[in-house]
């Protein structure tokens, strides 16, 4: 085995984790996959990201300033047909295995956005978004005073961002 193998196997590893999830991975849930099937350590990982990333074969985008997640691009997706056959069928079986069981806990990551930034002195732009298939379907922006408001406020919308917007749309539709 050359040095090169493993760093391509990481790649069409991670390749194959985004094209087989309909939704954006972030870089928690790809780490989380990785590092606890220990195929290898976290600054590979980091340093195999920023690869994909600058080959094209993968995007990124960072909603929050808390992580940042990651979808396959067409070349990664024809990089991955051509490859394919380099992943063991058991590493594929752990991956869709991690899925099984990680489902719900993906999907409410990607979907549900909560955001702040500072604006001056102690005042925050709060930013809370609801994306579904990449497309926002509710977001609200709005100015709040302090530090530990805007950090509770991002807390609770990701906890329930369900029950806000059930209830926004029962007031604005009556």
């Amino acid at each position: 085995m050359t040095t090169s193998e493993p760093a391509t196997l990481y790649k069409l590893i991670i390749l194959f984790m985004l094209d087989k999830s309909d939704i954006p991975l972030s870089n928690t849930n790809i780490s989380d996959f990785i590092l606890a099937m220990d195929y290898t350590n976290y600054f590979t990982l980091q340093q195999t990201l920023e690869e994909l990333e600058k080959s094209k074969l993968i995007t990124s985008e960072a909603p929050t300033s808390k992580d940042t997640f990651y979808r396959i691009t067409d070349n990664g997706k024809v990089t991955l047909e051509y490859f394919s056959d380099r992943i063991s069928g058991a590493i594929k079986e752990d991956v869709l295995n991690y899925y099984k069981t990680h489902d719900i806990s993906l999907k409410k990551d990607t979907v549900v956005v909560a955001e702040y930034y500072n604006t001056h002195g102690n005042q925050y732009a709060v930013r809370c978004q609801i994306k579904s298939n990449n497309v926002i379907v509710f977001e609200v922006d709005f100015n709040i005073l302090g530090l530990e408001q805007a950090e509770a406020i991002c807390e609770n919308f990701k906890n329930k961002s369900d029950d806000v917007f059930a209830y926004l749309m029962d007031m604005l539709i009556q």
